[in-house]
């Protein structure tokens, strides 16, 4: 097996930075190294297969980006990034492992549904994979399945509160499947908006001929997430259920959050870059129909009511446990275009995958956050949330040498013809410039990106049998 010794670098962790280099051996990460130590010393580096040298970068833990949708099915299409075009994208950004959802529809098996997305992956992914398990069907046979599913490394589950007809789960289905996670230690996982208010407020939209994208966030208003979010953490209460809220938006929902996390519950969040950058205002409410990219659920909301400044308070406070991007891309052109006329009928994604370690640096950058609260919310976090860690998430040994390279002097421009890489016809985050930028991108010891070099290959990605969350209390 090949080895490799990362010199000159500052690592960061999620509780400090260290000036010391990496040694990898094969897949993994076997030692930290002061470089003026004894008896390494420079010798050591005339006794590796290759010397990377990282003089004035950071080196951190692989991002792990637990919510994402490739090849996903909604509304009449599919998410344009498959598992290899997405992941490929990942890897570009410094994602070295992502969490897709297997979904299951109303009469399928939860088990065939997890089988059709291994074979969706298998063999296609430049990063390491695993699946969280959607749960369209909550019935016996469902429930029964969810124990079976948990000893083959799919840990967690998800509820839609919101879609009804699509995935919705009523307050008496969400009971008994929280219950089965309490029973078989699985996290629970909920889409929390109120579906069936949602619903009304859209036909009266329609009905008045209110029908471009800004209307998609207006029919969805902060009061019904944070009425959901506020069920959603009393049904976990009543049934003892670790409860992970995903993409939350509305500052009023994780304060409901945040009070329960206050009272000791195993009750935690996620946010995604773009409800802590884009707005209703100046996204959704573009001119025309170009507001339609940004058309995703939950919603984008009003700057003007601060959700997004409260969103970053939330992160420093470790209320938001951690960052993904729920990548659900769908192009304008015959896919979000569906919607012309009536924005009930456009796709609902936004493309983020290969955007979200820059997006979240610039934060660090504008004295948002912390360096070790960024790789934390990034990488290490998530790694631990989902029962990925100490094999994903941290630089230490034994951990998979997945290592990003990233310099504090460098510059991106996101864009088309810049960086980007999934597989849209827009970007959502166009004209977005980041102080820093991603030198090299490692996984499990082999580089995948170097310099914005792509260098991985397809099927390098394996697939990551995950252990009950490591997170909670």
């Amino acid at each position: 097996m090949a080895t490799t010794l990362i010199t000159g670098g500052t690592v960061v962790s999620s509780t400090g930075r260290q000036r010391i280099d990496v040694l990898v051996d094969g897949e993994r990460i076997t030692a930290l190294i002061d470089p003026t130590a004894q008896p390494f010393g420079p010798a050591l580096a005339d006794n590796v297969d290759e010397v990377i040298d990282a003089s004035g970068m950071y080196v951190i833990p692989g991002g792990v980006d637990a919510h994402t949708h490739m090849e996903m099915p909604f509304g009449g299409t599919t998410a344009a990034d498959t598992f290899e075009t997405g992941t490929r994208a990942a890897a570009h950004g410094g994602t070295t492992t992502i969490i897709d959802f297997a979904i299951q529809t109303p009469g399928e098996r939860l088990q065939d549904t997890l089988e059709l997305w291994h074979t969706k992956a298998a063999g296609n992914c430049a990063v390491d994979y695993g699946f969280h398990q959607i749960v369209g069907d909550v019935n016996a046979e469902s429930l029964r399945a969810m124990d079976e599913l948990v000893n083959e490394g799919v840990t967690s589950f998800k509820l839609f509160m919101a879609y009804p007809g699509v995935y919705y789960s009523d307050d008496g289905q969400i009971l008994r499947a929280m219950q089965a996670c309490a029973a078989n230690g699985a996290l629970m996982m909920m889409h929390a908006e109120n579906g069936i208010a949602i619903d009304q407020l859209i036909a009266q939209h329609i009905g008045r001929g209110e029908t471009s994208p800004y209307y998609h966030g207006v029919s969805r208003p902060w009061q019904l997430e944070e009425e959901a979010t506020h069920r959603a953490i009393m049904l976990a209460d009543v049934t003892g259920a670790p409860l992970y809220i995903v993409h939350v938006s509305a500052k009023q929902a994780l304060e409901q959050i945040a009070t329960a996390r206050g009272a000791g519950k195993n009750v935690f969040a996620e946010t995604c870059p773009q409800y802590l950058y884009l707005s209703l205002e100046e996204q959704l409410g573009a001119a025309g129909f170009d507001g339609a990219k940004w058309v995703c659920s939950t919603p984008l909301r009003s700057r003007a009511e601060g959700h997004q400044d409260e969103l970053w308070k939330f992160i420093r406070t470790q209320d938001v446990s951690g960052v993904a991007t729920d990548h659900c891309p769908f192009c304008m052109k015959d896919q979000k275009e569906m919607g012309i006329g009536d924005f009930s009928k456009i796709p609902n994604g936004i493309g983020g995958v290969e955007h979200r370690v820059d997006l979240m640096y610039q934060g660090v950058v504008d004295g948002r956050i912390s360096l070790e609260r960024w790789v934390d919310v990034c990488s290490t976090t998530p790694a631990r949330m989902f029962g990925m860690y100490p094999r994903k998430g941290i630089i230490a040994p034994g951990a998979d040498a997945d290592i990003v390279l990233y310099d504090p002097k460098g510059h991106t421009s996101i864009g088309l013809g810049k960086t980007h890489h999934m597989n849209l016809d827009h970007s959502a985050w166009e004209g977005f410039e980041i102080d820093g930028a991603i030198r090299r991108v490692i996984s499990r010891g082999t580089t995948i990106v170097d310099n914005g070099i792509y260098h991985g290959k397809t099927g390098h990605g394996q697939f990551v049998a995950r252990a009950l969350s490591q997170n909670l209390i």
